[in-house]
């Protein structure tokens, strides 16, 4: 069960998985289930966030600030695709404190 993902919880890519950038859209390889995953550049841009421990808080705040989006929306993407890709073993949640 992937445990419940909170504005201040602090997520990190896995590193049992490869990636690339496709021009602004990104693909990554699931090392563990050899699954491939397609980013939209929204997605890409949060993948690349991803590469260094960040909180949700950061992530949405700078996807509000690169993209026209209010925070509402954003943050609420972000936690459904977060917890799909915490699902898929593509991301490591550090308990929030």
């Amino acid at each position: 069960m992937t445990p419940r993902i909170h504005s201040n919880t602090v997520v990190i890519a896995t590193k049992e998985n490869v990636s690339c950038d496709l021009g602004e859209e990104a693909a990554i390889l699931g090392m563990k289930n050899s699954v491939y995953y397609g980013l939209n550049p929204v997605g890409a841009c949060i993948w690349r966030l991803l590469q260094q421990p960040r909180t949700v808080r950061e992530i949405c705040d700078a996807i509000v600030n690169e993209y026209d989006v209010t925070e509402d929306r954003a943050e609420s993407d972000l936690l459904q695709l977060l917890e799909q890709m915490a699902k898929e073993g593509l991301v490591e949640l550090k308990p929030s404190f």
